[in-house]
């Protein structure tokens, strides 16, 4: 197993490193490109959250290896307000940003597994996960 990859994330710059460090890693194991472009948009997402409701936080991005398979995790942490209403945020077409509303309910369709950890004022780590096929 390698080491993870840690992205600090305090601002755009940040968010175009971790989506390539992202890439970089579902291209070393193997995922196709469709995958790979999911995993980029995934953590595009939740980077792009941390900096604009969180203002920082990091990004993590680990190899796992299970069974004979393997696969990608990312976590995104930060210590920000928190999410008041998971549910809420988990619907589709809901954005306190004015946005589309697709950004963690499309986070979840992309990927095999996902999983939120919130409480107001204690900020929200999500984490990720890919199989490769």
């Amino acid at each position: 197993m390698t080491e993870p990859i840690i992205i600090n994330i305090n601002n755009e710059f940040d968010i175009v490193l971790a989506r390539q460090k992202g890439r970089e890693v579902s291209k070393e194991l193997q995922f196709g490109g469709v995958d790979q472009a999911r995993i980029t948009t995934a953590i595009s997402e939740l980077a792009r959250n941390i900096y604009l409701y969180a203002g920082s936080g990091k990004i993590t991005i680990e190899v796992l290896e299970e069974n004979g398979r393997r696969g990608i995790q990312i976590s995104a942490a930060d210590d920000g307000p928190g999410i008041n209403d998971i549910r809420m945020v988990l619907q589709d077409g809901y954005s306190t940003s004015g946005g589309l509303g697709a950004g963690l309910p499309g986070v979840k369709r992309l990927m095999d597994s996902f999983d939120i950890d919130s409480m107001p004022g204690t900020g929200t780590k999500i984490t990720i996960t890919k199989w490769a096929r």
